[in-house]
């Protein structure tokens, strides 16, 4: 049996090993071979595997996340604990349901931490943890929700048709930046259907990173699983 938390980047040991026997065995390129070190070969061939498990654009990061794990054990013969299925939030809503109306929150940090500490309310997750994570991730994302980067409309999401906003469908967007297919798979019941605001947009990032990252409920691992959340380290995507 393979525990999630002992396959990930850095680490060495025998569930790595065995998690890399399996990248193999379904196609992917590991030069150096089943090592039991999980480094960038192993992360690329993780990589080329979630995309074969039809996982896109950033969602397939090369970090063995519950769904990806479990699914590439069920393929090649192993299973994994600690991984159980996710189960959908009560909220989720169907993509047609999201709308594109701006509310016009507040931004600036003294803002987002009102309304990260609300997010954490609706959603479980201790403050003390889940405050100091999701106003990182604004600060990052949307430069704590400015006007002006609210929506992203260059990266590589900013594509699909027009939503009622005007914008491609699939632009991220809110304090956030959450793109809709996610947004709506994460949604948090009694929030608004808009990731523009700033309260649905967090409680849907805080669903999110429960569900890919492994992010515990009450957020003592959120800025150790999730780079993005971590004010010590590099601004990375998540």
């Amino acid at each position: 049996m393979v525990a999630l938390s002992n396959v990930q980047f850095g680490k060495r040991n025998e569930d790595v090993r065995t998690v890399q026997k399996a990248l193999i065995k379904r196609g992917h390129k590991l030069p150096d071979g089943p090592t039991g070190f999980f480094g960038e070969q192993t992360k690329a061939a993780y990589r080329a595997e979630q995309r074969k498990q039809g996982f896109k654009g950033t969602d397939a990061d090369g970090i063995p996340g519950p769904t990806s794990l479990t699914t590439l054990g069920r393929l090649t013969g192993f299973s994994v604990n600690g991984a159980s299925a996710p189960t959908a939030p009560k909220g989720r809503l169907a993509l047609a349901q999201v709308t594109f109306r701006d509310p016009g929150n507040e931004s600036g940090a003294p803002a987002m931490q009102r309304y990260a500490r609300k997010a954490c309310e609706l959603t479980g997750m201790d403050p003390k943890f889940g405050v100091p994570a999701l106003t990182t991730i604004a600060k990052r994302e949307s430069a704590s929700n400015h006007p002006k980067f609210r929506v992203n409309k260059t990266d590589s999401n900013a594509h699909g048709p027009r939503a009622a906003d005007g914008l491609p469908l699939n632009c991220s967007r809110g304090a956030t930046q959450c793109v809709p297919t996610t947004f709506a798979h994460h949604h948090q019941a009694g929030t608004a259907t808009t990731p523009y605001d700033v309260v649905a947009c967090m409680c849907a990032t805080v669903n999110y990173v429960r569900d890919r990252y492994d992010v515990n409920q009450s957020g003592s691992n959120f800025a150790a699983r999730v780079q993005q959340a971590d004010p010590n380290r590099a601004p990375h995507w998540y």
